[in-house]
């Protein structure tokens, strides 16, 4: 009897060990992927591996690529080679990033060292950027440790310059527990979250409750509607404190601590008015930078469409007009992408080149933040002026934009009518890693929309005559393996004709038509 109890000991420790495995993703090492088999994507890596001399080398180098790749990336599969290259190219490129520290690993934003960053040349202006993308990797170590290290890596507390740039990491973080649901992680984080939020109250914000910023310390200096010294209330930083507070109301949720999430739903509500009131210019229908002398800018820039990262503005209120501009050749529509201002502003693009102007130049930082709020009205918008079409043609345009001499680079932003990346030449600008795409690839395009409960939501934004097949597999999401494809004929995957979810290789939802899904 004595031995049948120790055998029922031994069976619950395993058990246990494997749940907790699966919630962390370290149970996912080897692929478990349904369709897609990995052999069939290595060439990709084979080949960015020949397009270099490795100069650099950290944490992972191009010789461990492939066996880091296969361990930890969602896989995908479309009949669009470029969309298909620029996904595994992203990975290839976003790994070199991952840096081994006395710490822990860090991630950083350039691979050659900057004398404006903290300790491992660490650099927090894309720090949200990377959380999201990051978020999808099935080992958490380098996200989590990254995180730490930003927030406790100065002899516990903060790095010295985790506040150079504005931030929107609560929201990050929240975000990422809705792929993994790592709670532990999430509310150990939650009083550094707080006290980083009062932080930014202490010396940003304005008398009338909005906050404020210095262009450069948004990351974008030299914009139409300020410049690097003027304390200006822009739509970015005020969207990020909103998208905070929404975050840590709902941390607090999760936490059981009414008291604090009633004060930073307060927070936000609040924020969402001062937006939607004093940002909003209904001349030009458009959220515009209120500057320091308490006049809208007058111009449109890309940052006016961050409030809609955040979901902030209210519904039915017709701020989506705004989106429009993303149509129009004045606007912000060019050859090679979204510009970061309009384009029919007598001052657009001319600040010179090869100085961080943002004031017109595509850059993949406010690209992956457009697209981010793009996919966010067409989820949760009930509006007229974008669609799916819309979104395929930008993300296209992304896809197209990430070459340079014939292969695949990302570097800082590039000319709208040309495509020539400006600053390419530069070895500060490769493998500049200060956006997401794979976030949106997998959370825009083939639509899989995170969420707090255990329904699976799938929405893509690929328009239905586009791409008669495609699939999105291995994503390790709330511990389970997921995989979504759509095959039209249903003779590429042999699962049947149409749409379709499967959650550990077993199919969960279907339909006949590429459209949202969502599992019971």
């Amino acid at each position: 009897m004595l031995q049948n109890f120790k055998y029922k000991i031994i069976a619950f420790v395993i058990l246990i060990a494997t749940l907790s495995s699966c919630k962390s993703g370290a149970g996912h090492s080897k692929s478990t992927a349904a369709i897609l088999k990995q052999e069939n994507f290595k060439h990709y890596v084979d080949y960015f591996n020949t397009m270099e001399d490795e100069n650099l080398k950290f944490a992972i180098p191009n010789d461990s690529a492939w066996t880091w790749i296969e361990k930890n990336i969602p896989l995908f599969e479309c009949p669009q080679q470029n969309f298909e290259e620029i996904y595994y190219f992203r990975w290839w490129s976003a790994r070199k990033h991952i840096k081994k520290t006395p710490q822990g690993y860090a991630i950083t934003e350039f691979l050659v060292d900057r004398s404006y960053a903290d300790k491992y040349n660490m650099i927090s202006c894309a720090l949200g950027h990377h959380i999201n993308e990051f978020r999808w990797l099935h080992n958490p170590q380098y996200l989590e440790e990254d995180v730490h290290l930003w927030f406790r890596g100065n002899d516990g507390k903060p790095m010295k310059k985790l506040r150079t740039f504005s931030s929107w990491t609560a929201d990050a973080l929240y975000n990422s527990y809705l792929v993994n649901k790592d709670d532990k992680f999430l509310l150990d984080m939650y009083p550094d979250l707080v006290a980083e939020y009062a932080a930014w109250e202490g010396d940003r914000k304005r008398k009338d409750g909005l906050f404020w910023q210095f262009d450069v310390k948004d990351g974008m200096e030299e914009s139409l509607s300020g410049a690097r010294k003027f304390r200006n209330a822009r739509p970015t930083i005020n969207s990020y404190m909103f998208g905070n507070a929404t975050a840590l109301a709902k941390i607090a949720k999760l936490k059981g601590d009414t008291k604090q999430e009633s004060y930073f739903e307060a927070k936000a509500d609040t924020l969402q008015r001062l937006v939607e009131t004093k940002l909003w210019n209904p001349k030009s229908e458009f959220f515009e930078t209120f500057t320091e002398k308490d006049t809208l800018a007058q111009v449109r820039e890309a940052i006016g469409f961050i409030p809609w990262y955040f979901n902030l503005p209210e519904k039915g209120k017709g701020f989506e007009k705004a989106w429009e501009q993303i149509k129009d050749e004045k606007g912000f529509s060019a050859p090679f992408g979204l510009t970061t201002a309009e384009r029919r502003s007598p001052r657009f693009r001319t600040h010179g080149s090869g100085t961080c102007e943002w004031d017109g130049a595509i850059w993949p930082f406010a690209s992956s933040q457009t697209l981010t709020a793009l996919a966010n009205v067409l989820n949760n918008y009930d509006q007229n002026f974008v669609g799916k079409p819309d979104y395929f043609k930008q993300m296209n345009l992304y896809v197209e934009s990430q070459y340079f001499h014939g292969r695949p680079y990302l570097g800082e932003y590039l000319d709208e009518t040309t495509g020539y990346w400006l600053m390419g030449e530069r070895e500060r600008s490769r493998y500049y890693n200060h956006s997401t795409f794979n976030d949106l690839m997998i959370t825009g395009l083939v639509g899989l929309r995170p969420r707090a409960d255990e329904k699976i939501e799938v929405n893509p934004l690929i328009p239905q005559e586009k791409w008669d097949w495609f699939c999105l597999d291995n994503v390790l999401y709330h511990g389970n393996i997921i995989t979504i494809l759509w095959d039209k004929t249903g003779e590429k995957y042999h699962k049947g004709k149409g749409f379709r979810i499967l959650k550990n290789g077993k199919e969960i939802a279907v339909s006949e038509k590429l459209e949202k899904l969502v599992s019971e």
